[in-house]
């Protein structure tokens, strides 16, 4: 019997069961979502030995207190407290980076407090987690079978199973408020389990699900987005981008994230360009405003309004400068550049002699009757 080998990058790890028919679960850093790399592993002082990032399935996770008297490291699956029950996580960050990323998500490791890891996770722990979550994916189906019978505006977007099989974790999507107090009772008796129901976003739902975006990279907010913020289309039209829904939108069928990523520059860029809002006036007739290049601060002119033929590029400086020229009754020669007297075209003697020239020149053959040996001069 050969070994199969399975990669869960939902949690982050590898199952593999070996020839003897015994489960192996091994950590497989940089599959699971908002995974981190923990460069100061084993550097420096750490305040707190004794607390841990704990990684579960999708982007659930969180730091945990060592009490189990056991040797913990990155990598290792424990045993961990739980509401009721107990869990069974992977051990995704030591060291001095828990401290920092307990600092980002403002956590005072004074005050806080933190569950317990009880143990490092046995045989038949990780055997019955595995059971467990085999029934994720045929739970979703059925949940969302039951809340259509039952006629709920909501979307049931994944399942999570508790470690050791009694509770489970309802991500689902509702556009408005959900009496679901009924769908419970139901579910309890369907799947003989306790339950949570959690209600998620449209972005945070792509986070769990992954997938790739239209740049050919990993989603955003499967890869480190954390606070989802607000978007907006004027974040879109500052940014002079098209506004056409099909492009503007994620696979969550929202705006897309990374729209957000370079507005700040753009009104950087957009406060130092002055606002045309009739045309510049110069000697030889009106220029009209046609299209801005907003980060290379240049503005175009055309002296056709309804034509971008002819286009003439202004920094944003001098059109203001002309702005001003205009107001106090001033009018610049023209837009169109002075021309420019031509240069002499630089003349190359290189090929006015043959390059054979310098070769020995070669005997010519007379092409006339060869004459007779005997023959007198």
């Amino acid at each position: 019997m050969s070994e199969t080998i399975n990669y869960d990058c939902f949690r982050g790890c590898v199952k593999s069961t070996t020839p003897e028919g015994e489960t192996v679960c091994t950590y497989r850093e940089g599959c699971c979502k908002l995974g981190e790399h923990n460069y100061l592993k084993d550097v420096g002082a750490n305040e707190y030995p004794d607390i841990f990032e704990v990684r579960f399935k999708n982007t659930r996770k969180g730091f945990y207190r060592n009490e189990s008297g056991q040797s913990v490291r990155q990598g290792d699956m424990v045993v961990v407290e739980a509401v009721n029950g107990h869990d069974l996580g992977i051990v995704t960050l030591e060291g001095p980076l828990v401290l920092r990323q307990m600092k980002r998500r403002r956590i005072d490791p004074e005050t806080a407090e933190f569950k317990k890891i009880y143990r490092k996770a046995r045989q038949n722990d990780v055997e019955k987690w595995l059971e467990a979550t085999a029934r994720e994916q045929q739970t979703m189906i059925e949940a969302r079978r039951i809340a259509a019978t039952m006629g709920l505006e909501m979307k049931i977007g994944d399942v999570e199973f508790q470690g050791d099989g009694t509770k489970a974790i309802f991500y689902y999507i509702a556009d408005g408020r959900v009496d679901f107090r009924q769908l419970i009772k139901v579910f309890a008796e369907e799947f003989r389990i306790k339950i949570e129901m959690k209600q998620i976003g449209a972005r945070q739902e792509a986070g769990l699900i992954g997938g790739l975006g239209v740049c050919g990279r990993e989603l955003c907010c499967a890869n480190y987005i954390t606070n989802f913020k607000s978007i907006s289309t004027a974040a879109a039209r500052c940014q002079d981008l098209s506004l056409n829904p099909q492009k503007l939108a994620g696979q969550c069928g929202k705006l897309k994230c990374c729209i957000n990523y370079e507005v700040a520059t753009y009104m950087d860029a957009q406060s130092r360009i002055p606002k045309v809002s009739e045309p510049l006036e110069f000697k030889d007739g009106l220029a009209w405003l046609r299209k801005t290049n907003i980060l290379a601060e240049t503005m175009y002119f055309s002296y056709d309004k309804n034509s971008d033929e002819n286009l003439y590029p202004l920094a944003a400086e001098d059109v203001r400068e002309i702005i001003m020229m205009n107001r106090n009754g001033i009018k610049p020669d023209s837009l169109m550049p002075e021309p420019v007297s031509a240069a002499p075209e630089f003349v190359t003697a290189a090929g006015e002699d043959s390059i054979t020239r310098f070769d020995s020149p070669k005997k010519k053959r007379h092409k006339g009757r060869k004459k007779p040996q005997n023959e007198k001069k």
